[in-house]
């Protein structure tokens, strides 16, 4: 049976696997914080505080992935599967040569960067300890990143979820064993990533070896990736300015709220990703719709996949306000930290839903390379609300409660940008 392009069947064909890549990653970060929980307070802090540096050079060139799914769904949805697999070619070498600079600039930014956010003390140092290490997987986790985005642009969703699975299920073993059985501590932990990332890597380099295509470097292509990545990087900088924003106050209220902050944060960011799985579905539908000139399919696919995204998000917090009083102790026996948690976490539970329907149209609008809406539209979210919101908790003591209520702000302003912008139908441009 033929199934129609936009059907359910599709959408969730593409979504359940990028689900399980999306979600590979953040709940590795999950197992990785449970085992480093255990050790204490301090390591927690300083997991908290290296990998979100770590995670905020990684999402800063998320274009990588994202970018190269937008230009490789038109190819694709045009009919030119060769020209498709090419632009995954030019992103892989992109990604080499920017991991490498971030290698080199990381080393050298590590220690003044952690003591600006944390102030200099023992929660900086241990940040630093783990990052040190930590960055030697930049290189291999955008060579994943660009695998994903012109897999995920031609419609192939289930070779990623393998190569990720394989890599991340491998590290899930060795990081409690380096950290508390060799007795490496914070830094097994970091020794485990960079194994995951390199094995993940590997696959995805051998994957484009095996489509028999030209793999030397083109410029011209290259540079086209650039040019789309400028919006995306723009876009992304304005969540790190939030996020980063939010650790450094956090960190100044105390040690017990920064790794309160962290487990739910972690939380936060395994839980959107899931919700994300419906936006790549739809980002590479609708940029396969569009290349073919079908804009009226991208127009009805954009409203389905914000119902699912509705519906996913209400399930979402029935089931983490439910698990209120459970989850937490597997990350922490911490009562600072435990004591912490409540503050931040209906605010978590309450977002899913505004989540659900963010996601899904960031995906849909992506997949439309609308990527200079969507940066305009993010940097003035996080200017009027995010930021000034954080700023105010440190200066009037609001504590996590003042954080979570600035992410809360900054999600509502984004709900009503997306909704406008989709219903204006000025992004479903067709062809190439």
């Amino acid at each position: 049976m033929t199934v129609r392009a936009g059907s359910a069947r599709q959408v969730f064909a593409l979504a359940v696997p990028a689900l399980g890549v999306l979600a590979a990653e953040p709940l590795y970060v999950l197992v990785d914080t449970a085992v480093v929980g255990h050790l204490g307070a301090l390591p927690l802090a300083g997991l908290a505080l290296g990998g979100l540096l770590f995670s905020q050079v990684s999402s800063a060139l998320t274009f990588l992935s994202y970018g190269t799914t937008s230009r490789t769904a038109r190819l694709h949805g045009a009919g030119r599967r060769g020209d498709a697999v090419e632009e995954g070619v030019q992103a892989t070498w992109l990604a080499v040569g920017v991991g490498l600079a971030v290698l080199v600039l990381g080393q050298l930014l590590a220690t003044p960067v952690a003591q600006l956010l944390a102030g200099k003390g023992p929660v900086a140092d241990a940040g630093v300890s783990w990052l040190r290490i930590a960055l030697f997987g930049a290189p291999m986790v955008l060579i994943t990143m660009a695998g994903n985005g012109w897999m995920r642009g031609v419609q192939d969703t289930k070779r990623p979820l393998v190569y990720v699975l394989l890599g991340n299920g491998l590290s899930a073993v060795l990081n409690p064993i380096l950290v508390h059985v060799v007795g490496w501590g914070l830094e097994g932990s970091a020794v485990a990533n960079v194994f995951a990332q390199t094995v993940a890597a590997a696959l995805f380099v051998y994957a484009l070896v095996k489509e028999k295509v030209p793999l030397k470097p083109v410029p011209r292509l290259i540079r086209a990736q650039l040019g789309l990545g400028r919006d995306l990087v723009i876009r992304t900088l304005a969540f790190q300015l939030s996020f980063i924003s939010a650790l450094s106050v956090a960190s100044r209220t105390s040690t017990d709220a920064v790794g309160a902050h962290q487990i739910v944060l972690q939380l936060w960011n395994f839980l959107a990703l899931v919700l994300d799985s419906l936006a790549i579905a739809a980002q590479s539908l609708v940029g396969a719709a569009l290349g073919a000139g079908r804009d009226d399919e991208a127009k009805s696919l954009a409203w389905q996949v914000t119902r699912y995204g509705l519906v996913f998000g209400i399930a979402l917090s029935v089931v983490f306000a439910v698990l209120y009083d459970i989850l937490p102790r597997l990350f922490t026996s911490a009562p600072g930290v435990l004591a912490e948690i409540p503050h931040a976490w209906w605010l978590f539970v309450l977002l899913q839903p505004i989540a659900g329907v963010v996601f899904a149209l960031d995906g849909v609008l992506l997949g439309a390379g609308d990527a200079a809406f969507l940066r305009t539209a993010t940097v003035v979210s996080a200017l009027l609300g995010f930021v000034p919101l954080v700023w105010l908790s440190l200066a009037f003591h609001w504590g996590l409660l003042g954080i979570w209520v600035g992410l809360s702000t900054f999600m509502v302003l984004r709900l009503f940008a997306v909704v406008l912008r989709t219903r204006s139908g000025r992004w479903a441009v067709t062809g190439v």
